[in-house]
């Protein structure tokens, strides 16, 4: 069985990058299946002090790879190389 990638957003509610950068994941997600965790960093202070006001921040696989914005295309390049 393939693994799944494992796609992480730090955000917080009431950012409109985040709720962007989700629907560029959802979108993602419908053609390439991966796992998707998303975090609020508000609810931890040592993320909330490490982020700021600097979100949202996607990771892939533990691996930072966007911040602010998403590239879609390099997205899909990215889910679909094989999972480490």
């Amino acid at each position: 069985m393939n693994r799944l990638h494992t796609v992480t957003l730090y955000g917080k509610k009431e950012c409109c990058l985040c709720d962007q950068a989700m629907a560029v994941l959802y979108k993602a997600q419908a053609a390439e299946p991966f796992v998707l965790e998303k975090i609020d960093i508000a609810s931890q202070p040592d993320l909330l002090e490490k982020y700021g006001r600097q979100i949202p921040v996607i990771l892939v696989d533990g691996i930072e790879v966007f911040r602010y914005r998403i590239r879609e295309d390099r997205l899909a390049a990215l889910l679909a190389a094989p999972v480490s």
